[in-house]
């Protein structure tokens, strides 16, 4: 993988909402990230393939294959990861057992995972739709809003685009909308405390996830609550340190400060 002591090591980096196959996933974007750290634990935090885009025409490219490559690079240099299934790639929790056996010694799948955090609290990492009313009672109305949100991100294509030109910084503008829509934020108030209330229940101190492509880290009531955010638009991971203490990084305010290091 060349020149490891120009990446940043970490303990964990834990990454989710990718969709790769979606013309807005940003493979790029995470290649360069991954190429700059090094880890311990990879987590891949479910939506990482885009099985919806999969059926109404799947797109797949070099940059794809090259963050697969990328990932099972890390693999056989000592990294363990572990995949957690999430909606839109819920065609591995239909054959879980086939592919886990596939990838014996590779990659770990499974639906919920525990991490033990350097400090020794146990968090649940999962991805979140299983807590997403609209996506289990109104599938139809999930697809429509997985549409909109295509929409929402052709927006930030092109703004972005027309922001490069007069040496402007990256802007979302569909988690701008997001954030300031009521409905919107009703929604991701109820998702997270559903999710606390399971992660209470498994008896963890925190909880890691993904689903809604809104990266935080904050604490309610004792809980940890982390949202490694999505590579669609805020292009976020969450990462580890050997202290056990966690902190958003945002790629494109990393961008500049990057080196390129050989894959």
């Amino acid at each position: 993988m060349g020149n490891e002591s120009k990446r940043r090591r970490v303990r964990s980096i834990f990454i989710s909402d990718v969709h790769l196959g979606c013309r807005h996933s940003q493979a790029d974007m995470l290649l360069s990230f991954l190429k700059q750290h090094s880890c311990e634990y990879l987590y891949l935090v479910g939506d990482i393939i885009d099985g919806w885009k999969m059926r109404r025409g799947f797109s797949w490219n070099d940059t794809n294959t090259l963050l697969v490559r990328r990932v099972f690079g890390m693999v056989k240099h000592g990294t363990t990861v572990r995949y957690v299934a999430g909606n839109h790639d819920e065609f591995l929790r239909n054959y879980m057992d086939e592919f886990q056996t596939a990838l014996t010694g590779h990659i770990e799948i499974a639906n919920e995972f525990i991490h033990h955090a350097a400090d020794g609290r146990r968090l649940l990492v999962l991805h979140g739709d299983i807590f997403d009313a609209v996506a289990l009672t109104m599938p139809w109305l999930a697809g429509l809003g997985d549409r909109a949100y295509s929409l929402a991100l052709a927006l930030n294509s092109s703004g972005n685009w027309l922001r490069r030109k007069l040496g402007l910084k990256y802007k979302s503008y569909s988690s701008f909308m997001k954030q300031n829509i009521k409905r919107a934020v009703n929604y991701i108030n109820s998702f997270e405390e559903m999710i606390a209330r399971h992660t209470r229940e498994c008896e963890c101190e925190g909880v890691i996830c993904g689903h809604i492509h809104t990266p935080a880290i904050k604490t309610e009531g004792g809980l940890a609550y982390y949202n490694c955010g999505d590579w669609v638009e805020s292009c976020t991971a969450l990462l580890e340190f050997e202290d056990g203490s966690f902190e958003l990084v945002y790629y494109h305010e990393l961008e500049p400060a990057l080196e390129v290091v050989a894959a």
